[in-house]
């Protein structure tokens, strides 16, 4: 597996997001102080110390985050984080 290495963060970013109940914006950077919020509901994670990133759009409303990215930071840096 090419980043084996992202799986646990990976996995624990998971759990932690699963257990979270985010209202807004404001929850997620409250316990991710790191993450950047972007337009649309989408918001950046920096995994396994930045050397991996997580796109995900959150539906606040019904508590549903939906994954749309995960790969290096060489990878993210080419894709669009507001549109994919």
């Amino acid at each position: 597996m090419a980043h084996a290495n992202a799986e646990q963060p990976l996995r624990a970013w998971f759990a932690e997001a699963s257990r979270a109940a985010w209202e807004s914006p404001a929850d997620v950077k409250t316990t991710y102080p790191s993450a950047s919020v972007l337009p649309g509901n989408r918001v950046v994670f920096n995994i396994k110390g930045n050397d991996y990133r997580l796109i995900a759009k959150i539906n606040y409303a019904y508590g549903v985050v939906y994954i749309r990215f995960v790969g290096t930071h060489a990878e993210y840096d080419k894709v669009n984080a507001e549109t994919i």
